[in-house]
């Protein structure tokens, strides 16, 4: 029997996301309190209880370990294979009581996204996948959106960035523009072919957008940045510029629809 070379990668983040699943039925959704880091961002009990649970199931030796909730260590530029995680994506929507958010993992290897996986405990969804292998969906193979235009398509918005009018060029887009927390939540879902594309004009840590990044590329679909650069990841600065995930087939048009250039995809290979 061949042996697929992410088996095991695929093996423990499964587990990963298992444990995350105990974590979080420890806590009632919408009634949290949060604290608030330097820069307003909200963290909660269940961040650093999902980071330790993590930590615990996917790290070995030999590995290095950049999460959002844990001090980087900047040995991991040292290491070949890397987890990306984000314990808790979207912890204000968590937080309000808002089902769109998760927990988010990633390896990286030579700074390339290879296998992520992506659980909502709120939606109970659990998105799986690596490059080579393809992407399931509760436990179901699926893959990008087989869209060819954007006319009709549907595209995910951060609420946030539509709140301060980011979005507000697209207002009379032949595309329906639908609002939703979590970036990594967000890439899952284009992944699952469960919505046609999404973009954000923020630039996002590594550990919001690594795992995402891994099943988009997984499932077949188009993934770049807005400042025409390859996307690489364990970076000694964690902070990738804009994202753009699409249908294969919407790349082109997205890219002239935004204003950017053409050497925006293929940006992860």
């Amino acid at each position: 029997m061949v042996s697929f070379p992410h088996t095991e990668t695929l093996e423990r983040i499964e587990s990963a996301l298992r444990a995350a699943r105990t974590v979080f039925q420890r806590f009632t959704l919408g009634a949290i309190e949060a604290e608030y880091k330097a820069g307003h961002d909200p963290v909660t009990e269940a961040d650093r209880a999902l980071d330790v649970a993590l930590r615990k199931e996917l790290l070995r030796d030999g590995e290095g370990w950049l999460s959002e909730e844990s001090v980087d260590n900047l040995s991991r530029l040292e290491k070949k294979r890397v987890w990306v995680v984000d314990p808790l994506d979207g912890t204000r929507e968590f937080v309000a009581g808002i089902p769109e958010f998760c927990t988010s993992i990633a390896l990286v290897e030579d700074g390339r996204p290879v296998a992520g996986g992506i659980y909502n405990p709120a939606t109970e969804e659990t998105f799986l996948g690596a490059i080579g292998w393809g992407v399931t969906y509760n436990g179901i193979p699926t893959q990008a959106s087989q869209r060819k235009s954007l006319n009709g398509a549907v595209i995910l918005a951060s609420r946030s960035e539509l709140k301060r009018g980011e979005w507000k060029q697209f207002e009379d887009a032949d595309f329906q523009i639908r609002p939703m927390g979590s970036i990594a939540y967000k890439l899952a879902l284009v992944a699952a072919g469960r919505a046609d594309a999404t973009f954000t004009f923020v630039p996002k840590h590594e550990w919001d957008i690594a795992a995402g990044v891994a099943l988009v590329g997984s499932s077949g679909g188009s993934v770049g940045s807005l400042d025409d650069r390859r996307l690489r990841f364990n970076e000694r600065h964690p902070l990738v510029s804009g994202l753009i995930a699409c249908a294969p087939s919407l790349a082109s048009e997205l890219v002239c629809r935004l204003g950017l250039s053409a050497a925006s995809f293929p940006s992860h290979e």
